[in-house]
């Protein structure tokens, strides 16, 4: 049962989506409503992440993991999006739900701290969903650090306050 990383191609971005919504409805159930999960559809955020592709490649990674050839989780990185060019946003990782405790997520944080590094930034940022223990635990253990900035954005119909992470790279 191997662990492969690789970058991810136009022909992964459908199958992202999907996991990207399975991800999202584990993750987030706990706190925020079904019907705030209900939507985009697997397929609709298959076409999100195909157009942000389009918008994106030249300046973003997008790194998928495959445990046996099935997609198992990615991550997605770019520049600070509060444009300090010596910082990186580490704007995604999702698992796939039965991934989730097996390492996955832990190799794709390492491969994008690394990539971030490759691109000379000193410093990594991320945002993470308030209310998501696990992720912030998970982020905590990584050695990303609270920066007391939060903002709030709309997941579906329910309002899903974030906060700001930092490391040093």
């Amino acid at each position: 049962m191997t662990v492969t990383l690789r970058p991810a191609t136009p022909d992964d971005l459908m199958a992202v989506g999907a996991l990207h919504q399975r991800s999202r409805v584990a993750a987030y159930s706990s706190f925020l409503p079904a019907e705030a999960l209900a939507d985009p559809t697997p397929e609709a955020m298959g076409r999100y992440w195909a157009e942000r592709w389009v918008w994106e490649r030249d300046d973003h990674r997008m790194t998928v993991a495959e445990r046996d050839g099935a997609l198992a989780g990615f991550s997605y990185l770019g520049p600070d999006d509060e444009g300090d060019p010596g910082t990186g946003l580490l704007c995604a990782i999702h698992l796939d739900p039965a991934e989730r405790g097996r390492g996955v997520g832990r190799q794709l944080m390492i491969d994008a701290l690394a990539g971030m590094r490759a691109r000379g930034w000193r410093r990594a940022v991320l945002w993470v969903l308030r209310d998501n223990t696990p992720a912030r635990r998970f982020y905590e253990r990584g050695g990303w650090q609270p920066t007391g900035a939060e903002h709030t954005e709309m997941i579906g119909t329910a309002y899903a306050p974030q906060l700001r992470y930092t490391r040093p790279l």
